[in-house]
């Protein structure tokens, strides 16, 4: 996706870290409002386009705090599964590009529900579900073959999750009226342009991402390694940072791994084993 490189180098600096954090703050919110006052939210914070016909712009925001479920088990498991999967596409994706398939299904709901309203004159309350579901979706084209414990018991892999949910919004958009479909499929528009329309972004082996990991540790503590002395002469101190032309050698007469700098290699005190083994 040439125009996504062209979207990161211009704007990527704006991108927010940690997307799935302020989401989980969000989606805590609306839990506890549906659980308090659940009209309140419909009346004043749903994704009701004729309100926002009407100037009550600032539904766009606050329907996204229509929580993944009402029971507080439900909830908790649900954000614990979608915090995981969005930290896992950023980490592998990066920020950008994660914030960016975010917020394309976020237009996309918005878009859903306006053009909905003003073809069939419907008005089509759109939660967080289908948001929620193209995480899903992304994460099983992703890391096709990642288990999942199906009722903590049952291990199945994403891609078949993936598959057969699939089969289900397939079902919806056959049975379903042209206002489901519209939801649906712009709803689900950031999967249908990510992973449909673009050919960068193609499943990616845990394995390999695991080894990527592991490499990038072993680079980063190498980097850490260069800012201490490896040498460090046991009379004066001084180590290869102090002067690099210095030479250091390990005495064979000393007990135990006393290092010196060439100017005390032959002029130190020899370290005795009883020297050596006092605190």
């Amino acid at each position: 996706m040439n125009w996504m490189n062209k979207l990161e180098r211009k704007f990527g600096r704006y991108a927010i870290r940690n997307l799935m954090f302020y989401i989980m703050i969000l989606y805590g919110v609306g839990f506890v409002i549906m659980n308090v006052n659940p009209l309140f939210y419909y009346q004043y914070l749903s994704l009701d386009a004729s309100m926002i016909l009407k100037g009550q712009v600032w539904r766009i925001f606050t329907f996204l705090i229509y929580p993944p479920a009402g029971d507080i088990l439900y909830f908790v498991i649900a954000m614990w599964l979608y915090y995981s999967l969005g930290t896992t596409l950023e980490r592998v994706w990066g920020s950008f590009r994660f914030n960016l398939y975010f917020m394309i299904g976020v237009l996309g709901h918005i878009l859903a529900a306006i053009l909905i309203y003003l073809i069939f004159g419907q008005v089509f309350l759109l939660g967080t579900s289908y948001l929620n579901w193209s995480l899903f979706f992304a994460f099983a084209a992703t890391f096709p073959d990642m288990q999942f414990l199906l009722f903590f018991i049952i291990p199945i892999k994403a891609k078949w999750l993936g598959i057969l949910n699939g089969i289900y919004f397939i079902y919806e958009l056959i049975v379903g009226s042209w206002a489901t479909r519209t939801a649906i499929i712009l709803s689900v528009a950031n999967f249908l342009i990510f992973f449909l329309a673009g050919r960068n972004m193609n499943r990616v082996n845990p394995k390999e991402i695991k080894r990527k990991a592991v490499y990038r540790q072993q680079v980063n503590a190498a980097k850490a390694d260069e800012k201490h002395p490896r040498h460090r002469c046991a009379v004066c101190g001084r180590t290869e940072f102090d002067d690099e032309n210095l030479e250091f050698r390990f005495c064979s007469k000393c007990e135990g791994t006393y290092e010196y700098c060439q100017d005390h290699l032959y002029t130190h005190k020899h370290v005795t084993s009883e020297q050596h083994q006092q605190p």
